[in-house]
């Protein structure tokens, strides 16, 4: 479904993000890159939605080249594309169901736009959505009366009102603490299976890749070192795809979980 031709993507400045990187992900994987700050792996997965074009090689959705498509076909090709954040991205001034009821935002008619009001129908499709990440019972309450686990399932659950072929998730359990990770993280995995939804997610928390991901992708400056089956992957692996620093790198994690 997506594949990757020696793609390359090189910032303004010089910097290489991405350097020769050949991939194929299937329908309904569960994807999991990993590998130290600054090694490219935003930087791929946004590659994906169009959100970084890309300055060479291919970049294919379902054998359409993506770094041809313009204007409203950009838009279109997006919708079939979730997108989840570290930050949410929420209004949180308002009601949850409302923040889910913007994934259907670009469908309406100019007049719904302006005025806000949605149909029955998208109302459902939200309140089933929600209902999918269990907070059903927080419809109508405001996004900032909720935990930061709720949030990122109303951030979700907005992400599925738009029936999706594709998620991608960028570092979406990086400020959770480990009780609610395992919680998102569930939702992710359940919805990967439920709804053959490929889940492609950029993580830090090596542990919980290679629990719940597939398919791990280990990118080093830019370049892909590995891509496996999480079960096939070792400790030298880890230490190819982090520079030797995977015991630095646990410490730091275990740390980070004792004061959770």
């Amino acid at each position: 479904m997506i594949e990757f031709k020696n793609v390359e993507k090189k910032y303004p400045n010089g910097t290489a993000a991405l350097q020769n990187v050949n991939l194929k992900i299937g329908q309904g994987e569960f994807v999991a890159v990993i590998g130290l700050s600054g090694a490219g792996k935003s930087t791929l997965i946004r590659c994906i939605n169009r959100m970084h074009d890309i300055t060479s090689g291919q970049l294919m959705v379902d054998n359409v080249d993506v770094t041809g498509l313009k204007g409203k076909q950009i838009r279109n090709f997006r919708r079939r594309i979730g997108m989840i954040f570290q930050s949410f991205n929420l209004v949180t001034r308002t009601t949850v169901i409302k923040n889910v009821l913007v994934s259907f935002v670009p469908d309406l008619p100019f007049w719904r736009k302006v005025t806000g009001i949605f149909t029955k129908e998208h109302k459902l499709k939200a309140l089933e959505a929600l209902d999918k990440v269990g907070i059903l019972d927080k419809a109508f309450v405001r996004v900032d009366q909720l935990s930061g686990g709720q949030q990122q399932r109303v951030a979700l659950a907005r992400t599925l009102a738009q029936n999706p072929d594709i998620i991608l998730a960028d570092e979406p359990i990086a400020s959770l603490d480990p009780v609610t990770s395992k919680q998102v993280m569930d939702d992710f995995k359940k919805i990967n299976k439920d709804m053959n939804i490929s889940v492609i997610m950029n993580i830090h928390h090596v542990e919980v890749a290679l629990e719940y991901a597939d398919r791990i992708i280990g990118i080093r400056k830019g370049e892909v070192v590995f891509d496996g089956e999480s079960d096939k992957v070792t400790k030298h692996i880890l230490n190819d795809i982090y520079g030797g620093q995977v015991e630095e790198l646990k410490s730091s994690m275990e740390e980070k979980s004792a004061h959770v």
